[in-house]
């Protein structure tokens, strides 16, 4: 039986308490030359997609911006454009948010990053939760989770209108007429939902893929229902492996429902990874790396998620509160992260507690253990083979892999552990495809 396939993308980091951007050896979030270092790496290894997360205001707590945020980065559509210009066929995918924007205007930008990428634009449809975000766009405040679910489907319903309008024939060249529309009734389209009612003419012509690749990030029952329906891939944060093939069973055993097969839907949770000459040394490294991307500010941020509650005052490096969360409309983040993140948050706090009180570890420490996301940590040859691990056994389809450090944190990864997974058989050597769709194993759209 021949063996799986490893799916692999790199991400970005920007967005996220990942990024450890104090570290002499980070580079810039804004110079061009970063983002191209990190694309010529992600291609050089033969991997499917390069990654970028976007945040539409800089997060904040208390009036208080996040100690381990990146300001200054660049607009995403602008940044992949520019990366088309300087990868031949790495795929290029942003985060883009349907609650702030609008159908036409994004379909017309995808379309054209397909276009000038000659078909490698992948969108990472999200949501937004976030009251602060709202400020930043008349439209202003948050949608409940319900709603938001309700706009995305809307909204990449009529993002599919668009892209559909035109069939892939309607554009004629000819030497004596020059081009013209062989129907003339090419790009119009009609939509009319609870959301959107727009109509018109899309302007922009069938693009090489025939719509971007669609990504999406939830594991929510909603977020799954979303996947299952209408994504090619879907981000997790499962990290172990019991999780993983929880994760992947039950969502793959969603497609049917939608007319979909097992292979229509790729599952690649996000992870880190921290390679070593030893395996004593990697894990030096991790620890060094996972208490740089935890400050004591960021810990109480967490807390304060979980809590519902002002902890201001309380020392990272003390114990954990010992009054139980404020339930019901989250306070604290204005509809944020402890709404999104827990469900049950008296029950997530008893466990932090015992976790605490188990280990001997104090508030800063806690968050460290509990919010650490999928880590491989190890020699290369270990990573490896874990990875292949997870594959093979059907917890993911692949990974999309984040580094602490930009731009050059994905470079030992390129040179020693693909190396290896190409012995394996796990991992192409080169391109078969020229799309993002074929790197993934999708089947062409047609029409």
């Amino acid at each position: 039986m021949p063996r799986k396939q490893i799916h692999l993308a790199a991400h970005f980091p920007g967005v996220n308490n990942t990024t450890v951007w104090s570290d002499p050896a980070a580079g810039s979030h804004i110079e061009f030359s970063s983002f191209a270092h990190f694309a010529r790496t992600a291609e050089r290894a033969k991997f499917d997609f390069l990654f970028l997360a976007e945040g539409l205001r800089l997060r904040e707590q208390n009036g208080l911006i996040y100690d381990l945020d990146v300001v200054g980065r660049p607009d995403t559509f602008t940044i992949l454009a520019a990366l088309a210009a300087v990868t031949d066929r790495l795929g290029l995918t942003g985060t883009i948010n349907s609650t702030f924007n609008e159908p036409y205007e994004v379909a017309r930008q995808f379309a054209s990053l397909d276009h000038l990428s000659a078909g490698r634009a992948g969108w990472n449809v999200v949501t937004s939760w976030d009251a602060f975000t709202g400020e930043n766009f008349r439209r202003g405040g948050f949608l409940p989770q319900d709603k938001r679910y309700d706009r995305a489907r809307e909204f990449l319903a009529a993002t599919r209108e668009l892209f559909d309008s035109w069939r892939g024939d309607e554009v004629v060249a000819d030497k004596e007429l020059g081009t013209f529309l062989a129907n003339p009734d090419a790009g119009r389209f009609g939509v009319h939902s609870e959301q959107f009612d727009i109509e018109g003419r899309f302007s922009v012509p069938r693009s090489p893929q025939g719509r971007p690749v669609i990504l999406q990030a939830g594991d929510s029952e909603e977020g799954r229902e979303f996947a299952a329906a209408d994504a090619d891939a879907i981000f997790t944060r499962h990290g172990t492996l019991e999780a993983g093939r929880a994760f992947y069973a039950d969502v793959k055993g969603r497609l049917a429902q939608y007319g979909r097969s097992h292979d229509e839907l790729k599952i690649m949770p996000a992870t880190t990874f921290v390679l070593g000459d030893t395996e004593a040394d990697a894990h030096e490294k991790a620890h060094l790396i996972r208490s740089q991307q935890v400050s004591g500010q960021t810990a109480i941020k967490f807390a304060e998620q979980l809590w519902n509650r002002d902890l201001s005052d309380r020392d990272p490096d003390g114990p954990l509160p010992t009054e139980d969360p404020v339930t019901g409309e989250n306070t604290i983040a204005k509809g944020r992260a402890s709404v999104r993140m827990y469900r049950d948050p008296v029950a997530i706090a008893n466990e932090w507690r015992a976790l605490a009180e188990a280990k001997k570890l104090s508030l800063r420490q806690v968050v460290i253990e509990t919010t650490s996301r999928q880590n491989f940590i190890g020699t290369p040859a270990t990573v490896a083979a874990i990875m292949d691990e997870f594959v093979q056994t059907d917890a993911c389809d692949g990974f999309v892999l984040v580094p602490h450090i930009t731009p050059g944190g994905l470079d030992d990864f390129a040179d020693t552990v693909v190396p290896l997974l190409q012995e394996r058989g796990s991992f192409r050597t080169e391109y078969t495809g020229t799309t993002l769709r074929e790197h993934l194993g999708l089947r062409p759209l047609h029409g």
